[in-house]
């Protein structure tokens, strides 16, 4: 059964990736330039598209978690607004040599940097996705299609139009980036199942059910990743200041996001030393402690819950944290590998060897030494934004920017040369 509707997008998608894919970067930087000066000049248009979308969001009763992603207010504004001007001073990743050899039989190959093509988005909740996504794509030379949620409907729709006027100021095709604006479910099984003629890779951002679905269901290619249940070790030679202020950002900063921390490990070396003060700050902070039978033996002040073996497997986004004692690095390492989901996971130590031995043996996307794990995101690594986390083992993982929306070919030079 086809969808004239999506077949249409596709298809204009498609034929737009054609004309973006031979753009130079200064009339990609000129576009970027322009749509983020719509969205300085229009703020309180997108504050009142934002508005309707959190009214209907309150009434339909979302859980706090998709409502504090769908606000913006006029910092957030100007964080897109910084996000697009970052983008714009990175280098296009696109039609570059990435490196250049010559054969013995005079044949010369270039390995050649070229756009993915047409990338599907699918996201929940954050507007600033619309951004981020269209003003990556455009930089790296791919055409997009958007699919946000329909708590967000409203302000994506305003975003989205603001780059769209960009595109048409400047002489260039509007459909590089196009909105789903019916908010059909349906539409979501047919973009993963039935679109693979059109779209080169999906990539979903919400939720746990929604990233299975597409993981499960897409006929084309995905790239992200299924929960962030990342991890703080707290080492036998951490700082204990150090180790308080890294575990109270990583879970408190955002419990919201996929960076946030879920379980801290303690290396029970340390105990008495570091137990005590690290969860009194979570506590007086607001955050639940959960907690194995060695916590809860060793930090009596509060009244926590006993962990069961669920805890170490869930992701709370929420002002909660689990807590296990280790018996060292190695069985932290291994507690992570074993109950983690490959997303970022972070030692507190000053020991160099512990800390060397964490970072290569941890198989996560993202491994730290003495900082946060909120720290997972494109424009903290400099990427400008991000169009999501991968934790695939193949390309890409990590933050998904500008250098991860290339492929490449080669490019083969001869003069007659044939196979003997």
């Amino acid at each position: 059964m086809s969808n004239s509707y999506l077949d249409k997008i596709g298809l204009n998608a498609l034929n737009a990736s054609k004309d973006l894919s031979l753009l130079n970067e200064n009339k990609k930087n000129k576009i970027l330039t322009d749509f983020y000066k719509n969205l300085k000049l229009n703020k309180k248009k997108i504050l009142k598209a934002n508005k309707i979308d959190i009214l209907k969001a309150n009434r339909k009763g979302l859980s706090k978690n998709l409502i504090d992603r769908l606000i913006l207010n006029e910092n957030k504004i100007n964080y897109i607004i910084k996000s697009v001007q970052e983008v714009i001073k990175l280098r296009d990743p696109a039609q570059k040599i990435i490196s250049k050899w010559k054969r013995p039989n005079g044949m010369v190959i270039n390995k050649y940097t070229v756009p993915i093509g047409v990338i599907g988005v699918i996201y929940e909740s954050r507007p600033n996705v619309t951004s981020d996504v269209a003003t990556l794509c455009l930089k790296s030379g791919n055409a997009v299609i958007l699919r946000g949620g329909s708590e967000a409907i409203q302000t994506n729709k305003v975003i989205s139009e603001y780059f769209r006027k960009s595109l048409k100021k400047n002489n260039i095709n509007e459909n590089c980036v196009q909105l789903i604006n019916n908010t059909n479910r349906k539409l979501v099984d047919y973009m993963l199942s039935k679109m693979e003629k059109f779209i080169d890779v999906i990539i979903p951002r919400g939720g746990k059910n929604l990233v299975k679905k597409v993981q499960t269901m897409s006929n084309v290619p995905t790239i992200g990743h299924l929960e962030g249940l990342c991890h703080v070790y707290i080492d036998r030679y951490a700082d204990l200041n150090m180790a308080k202020k890294i575990t109270l950002n990583a879970k408190m900063r955002n419990t919201s996001i996929c960076g946030a921390a879920e379980t801290l490990l303690i290396d029970k070396a340390c105990v008495k030393t570091h137990l005590k003060p690290i969860l009194q700050l979570l506590s007086i902070s607001g955050c639940k402690i959960i907690g194995d039978q060695i916590t809860k033996k060793n930090y009596t002040n509060y009244n926590i819950s006993l962990a069961t073996e669920q805890d170490w497997r869930t992701e709370y986004l929420d002002s909660i944290i689990s807590v296990k004692i280790v018996n060292g690095i190695d069985e932290a390492i291994a507690h992570i590998n074993k109950y983690g989901t490959c997303h970022t996971d972070s030692i507190v130590t000053n020991n160099k060897k512990n800390a060397s031995l964490f970072l290569s043996k941890v198989n996560s996307a993202i491994v730290l030494h003495n900082a946060s794990t909120q720290f997972a995101d494109g424009n903290e690594f400099g990427f400008g934004a991000e169009v999501g986390i991968s934790t695939n083992k193949l390309h890409p993982r990590g933050p998904v920017g500008l250098e991860q929306l290339v492929t490449y070919k080669y490019l083969v030079k001869g003069n007659g040369q044939i196979r003997p």
